[in-house]
C-alpha cells in the first residue's frame, strides 16, 4: 500500500497559485461581489422621526463606557430616532432598493469626552444584514430588529401627513417577537435652529477575543468618533413628541424609560462616511 493510498500524501502547497479572496467585509469571496458591505465611501439619505426625552440620569449614566462622562447639564437627556435609509456606495447600489433600503431605530444618550458635548450611543436596531455589518465596523451595537414609522408622499392625501402644522407621525420598534418602542410626534413649526438636535456621536468598536482564559481581553476596544462628511439636514419640523419603551426579555431599553419627553421632530438627512477616529490620539 503507497502512502498516497493510506491517505498520507502530502501536496507541496508552494506549488499551488491560491486566489487572493476579495471583499471588504465577510464573506470575503474569489470576484469580491458576495461581501456584505462594499469599502467606502458610504452614503446615507433618509427619513427621521425623532423624540427628544429625559430618563433617569443614573440610569443614562450606567450605558456609558470608559471615556466618556454624564452630562451634568443635561440631566439625562436622550434622543430616540426611527430613520428610513437609503444608501449607496460607489456603483449606484441605491438601484438595488431590496439592498439598499433599511429602517433604523436608535437611542442617543447625552454625554461629554472631556469638555465637548457628544452623544452615546448605547442601543441601536436595524432590519438588513448590510446595514448591521456597516454599522459594526464603524461602533454601531446594531441588533435585528423590525422598525416602521409614518411616511410622507408628495401627492397629498388622506393616507399621508403634511410638513405642516398638526402633521401627525408615528413610529415603532420590535424585535424577537416583542413590541419595544412606540412613538407619536405631532407637528407645530419648523425648526429654527436644526442643527442643534443632533450631536456628535461616539461609537465602541468592540470586538472579542476567542482564546480560553482571555474572553475579558477583546482583540479591539476602542473609543472612535463618527465623522459624517457632506451632512445636510431638510425640512426639519418640530413639535410635541411622546415615547414608550417596553419591557423585554433579553433587553435594557426599557431602562431608559423616560420621565418626561421634550420636543418631537421630523426631518430629511443626507451624509457621507468615509472613516472614523479614534479619542484620545
Amino acid at each position: 500500500m503507497t502512502e498516497h493510498s493510506m491517505g498520507l500524501f502530502q501536496p507541496d502547497l508552494r506549488s499551488l497559485e491560491a486566489p487572493l479572496l476579495k471583499g471588504y467585509t465577510y464573506p470575503l469571496s474569489p470576484r469580491g461581489e458576495a461581501n456584505l458591505a462594499p469599502a467606502p465611501p458610504w452614503h446615507y439619505a433618509g427619513d427621521i422621526v425623532g423624540v427628544e426625552f429625559w430618563t433617569d440620569p443614573a440610569a443614562a449614566a450606567a450605558t456609558l463606557p470608559e471615556g466618556l462622562t454624564p452630562d451634568t447639564g443635561s440631566d439625562g437627556r436622550v434622543v430616540a430616532l426611527f430613520v428610513d435609509w437609503q444608501f449607496s456606495a460607489g456603483n449606484d447600489e441605491y438601484l438595488d432598493p431590496v439592498r439598499s433600503q433599511y429602517r433604523e431605530f436608535m437611542l442617543l444618550v447625552d454625554a461629554r469626552f472631556g469638555d465637548e458635548p457628544v452623544s452615546w450611543c448605547p442601543y441601536i436596531y436595524v432590519d438588513n444584514d448590510l446595514a448591521m455589518a456597516r454599522g459594526w465596523v464603524q461602533g454601531f451595537p446594531k441588533k435585528l430588529g423590525s422598525v416602521a414609522q409614518t411616511r410622507v408622499f408628495a401627492s397629498p392625501g388622506k393616507a399621508s401627513p403634511s410638513l405642516a402644522a398638526g402633521g401627525r407621525f408615528g413610529a415603532s420598534l420590535s424585535a424577537a417577537g416583542h413590541t419595544l418602542a412606540e412613538a407619536g410626534v405631532t407637528l407645530e413649526r419648523p425648526a429654527d435652529d436644526p442643527a442643534s438636535l443632533f450631536r456628535p456621536t461616539v461609537n465602541l468598536r468592540h470586538f472579542p477575543t476567542l482564546t480560553a482564559g482571555r474572553y475579558d481581553r477583546p482583540a479591539v476596544h476602542e473609543l472612535v468618533m463618527a465623522e459624517f462628511g457632506d451632512r445636510a439636514l431638510a425640512d426639519v419640523w418640530v413639535g410635541s413628541g411622546d415615547i414608550t419603551l417596553f419591557e423585554a426579555r433579553g433587553e435594557e431599553l426599557a431602562d431608559l424609560a423616560p420621565v418626561r419627553t421634550g420636543t418631537g421632530f421630523r426631518a430629511s438627512m443626507s451624509y457621507t462616511v468615509t472613516e472614523v477616529h479614534r479619542l484620545g490620539e
